[in-house]
């Protein structure tokens, strides 16, 4: 069993898909102490192993020297006396890089920390690290610079690189939502391919499913799914269903509604700046955005609540956040958050890789002799 040491933990969503993958996490690092006590909370209605070596509550920034560097450093080394590769997984804070958002890319405060973390790979060398992030790092012209420029510093530490911009529809997340998977492998063989598709059930083809655009706005009044040609397991009804999200410990955690529009916003009219309402027969966008600005719920006349927020990200419906952490706080770590089915996935494929690399390797020395 493989060690993740986790920076930027949030809530832990990405941390669950990789112990659901069989990985054992051992360290995490939260900078906000309500994240980190709402981590507590759900691993410990999880049933969840506490991390062995702990939580450090404070910035990454501080893993550079100084007493967190030094235990950081013992972890890697107990880990790998006993047989284990240590690998960081972590997802900085988008905002800078966010089209939506500040857009300041990495002179930022939070973009300073994507430069931090890429500078801890370099100081302690795991065996391999996951870096997340939002698609305006890859798809703005001044933030790729920034990003291919640490993708060369990865590589001249002696990493493989391997990513992709993929949408979390693609693991079974009923959710419209593009992030960057950048996967580093210390010494990886050059010619192994990464096993994206081996954890993706669905392709780019599930975008052309007759999905459903808008319909008026009826509270209460149940609706069949409009054509047997929609994956109804990527809808926000099925993941409302499966979670059980009325009584969810979190289900009545919601804002009050106060306004005449929640009554008349179309259901699934997503395409306006504010008042979006989700349709129950189609996937969501992205769980949360904005500022407070939590998706309208699609046959009822007020904004979703958390436990549905946490439904839209494909968790598991034990996952439970604490009811005296505040709305805003909720929905924050929970927009935030890697899907939990997409972050299994990658774990998933993260674990094939490193179990063909070791057979490549052993493989090699016989391929060398037999020339």
């Amino acid at each position: 069993m493989n060690s993740i040491i986790s920076f930027f933990t949030g809530a832990g969503f990405l941390d669950l898909g990789f112990e659901k993958a069989g990985f054992r996490i051992d360290m995490v690092n939260e900078y906000s102490s309500s994240f980190l006590d709402c981590y507590l909370h759900s691993r410990g209605k999880l049933g969840s192993p506490r991390p062995a070596y702990g939580h450090h509550l404070g910035s990454v920034e501080e893993f550079e020297g100084g007493e967190v560097h030094d235990i950081l450093q013992m972890v890697m080394d107990d880990n790998r006396a006993c047989g284990r590769k240590v690998g960081f997984v972590g997802g900085p804070p988008c905002p800078d890089f966010s089209i939506a958002g500040k857009n300041a890319g990495a002179e930022g405060d939070n973009g300073r920390l994507s430069a931090t973390y890429f500078s801890l790979i370099e100081k302690f060398r795991p065996d391999f690290f996951i870096f997340e992030n939002v698609q305006g790092l890859w798809s703005t012209k001044v933030h790729r610079q920034f990003y291919d420029a640490m993708k060369e510093r990865m590589e001249a530490c002696g990493y493989t690189l391997h990513d992709r911009l993929v949408n979390a529809l693609h693991y079974g997340v009923g959710q419209d939502r593009s992030r960057i998977f950048l996967f580093g492998a210390l010494g990886g063989p050059e010619g192994l391919e990464f096993p994206w598709e081996a954890s993706m059930p669905y392709s780019d083809a599930v975008f052309d499913s007759p999905w459903p655009r808008e319909d008026e706005f009826a509270e209460d009044v149940e609706t069949d799914c409009p054509s047997p040609d929609i994956p109804e397991e990527l809808t926000v009804k099925h993941w409302f269903d499966r979670n059980d999200v009325e009584n969810h410990p979190n289900g009545h955690m919601a804002f009050e509604p106060i306004s005449k529009k929640f009554e008349t916003v179309p259901e699934g009219a997503v395409k306006r700046k504010s008042f979006k309402r989700l349709h129950r027969w189609r996937y969501s966008p992205t769980a949360a955005y904005g500022n407070n600005e939590v998706h309208l719920h699609p046959w009822k006349a007020r904004r979703i609540s958390v436990a549905e927020a946490m439904a839209i990200q494909s968790l598991p419906k034990e996952f439970e956040l604490p009811s005296t952490m505040t709305l805003s706080a909720c929905f924050k770590t929970i927009g935030n958050g890697v899907p939990f089915l997409a972050a299994k996935g990658l774990a998933t494929s993260v674990a094939a890789y490193l179990d063909a690399a070791a057979e490549w390797k052993e493989e090699a020395p016989l391929l060398v002799a037999a020339e």
